[in-house]
């Protein structure tokens, strides 16, 4: 049985090293990229271009790694429109359930399975081919994936229904933001009681205080501040997105959302990064 042919869109940090797992395990890939250098990367790794996003239309799976919802709601449903019957678009963004349901919504009329694929992980985690996927959507559809996602991804875990994934990274991100906050104030208080950042990490990579967000800052191999930086134009784009989702599922995440306020980073919506260790 021949591979499927697939698509990609989105080849930025995670996006790139996606295609190129994809390569590597041997499956045809067709790439849309804005950026001339990208092109040129993912071409000599052995990817076909494409010179529009709605020419990915002709494959048998479209992934699509784009960072925000707008991206998606513009980029996506041209794309959708174009594929044939029985393919299927996965969607790796990390957004709302509502655009989720307005690209299922068009891709039923067109006969296309829409699989919801969140992850969580690193651009090394993807290299590795070590990358947590949470998978949700039609059965059949989900099964197809599988085999396309185990190219980058290690954890492949199927949540259920269509709506599933999306509010599981979710949750699980959230309590990253709590931890990562805990764990710079940890580490804060250890300074003024006269014990070293890297000898509390220390201790954390082994004792129950443990966590990934320290061990996330033990191995970036830069000083909590420091990595600490760039941290929040993630986390608080997810606490939004978390929000959003609770709120259309009237689901009551307050006593979370308030955890992840508790740190030296400011991840209000219009926050920015404080003073950390």
């Amino acid at each position: 049985m021949n591979a499927p042919r697939v698509g990609f869109i989105g080849t930025g940090n995670i996006g790139e090293p996606m295609v190129e797992r994809l390569l590597v395990t041997g499956i045809p890939t067709s790439v849309y990229a804005r950026k001339e250098e990208v092109r040129q990367r993912v071409a000599a790794a052995g990817a076909h271009l494409v010179d529009t996003p709605h020419a990915l239309g002709e494959c048998d799976v479209v992934v699509s790694c784009l960072f925000t919802d707008a991206q998606v709601l513009e980029v996506c449903p041209p794309i959708i429109e174009c594929m044939k019957t029985g393919s299927i678009f996965v969607s790796h963004t990390t957004g709302s359930p509502t655009s989720l349901r307005t690209l299922d919504t068009l891709a039923t009329a067109s006969g296309v399975s829409i699989v919801e694929a969140p992850f969580s992980g690193t651009p090394d985690a993807v290299r590795a081919g070590k990358l947590t996927v949470m998978l949700a959507g039609d059965d059949a559809a989900v099964e197809k994936v599988t085999s396309i996602v185990k190219s980058y991804a290690a954890n492949v875990i199927r949540t259920g229904a269509l709506g599933t994934a999306l509010p599981a990274k979710l949750l699980n991100n959230a309590l990253f933001a709590v931890c990562t906050q805990l764990t710079l104030s940890a580490i804060e208080a250890a300074q003024t009681l006269g014990i070293g950042e890297e000898t509390l990490l220390e201790v954390l990579a082994v004792s129950s205080g443990g966590s990934t967000a320290a061990r996330y800052i033990a191995a970036s191999g830069k000083d909590a501040r420091t990595y600490s930086e760039n941290l929040p134009r993630y986390l608080i784009k997810d606490l939004g997105s978390i929000r959003t989702v609770a709120s259309e599922l009237g689901a009551d995440i307050s006593p979370l959302l308030a955890a992840a306020q508790l740190g030296p980073m400011d991840l209000s919506e219009r926050g920015e990064v404080l003073t950390a260790p």
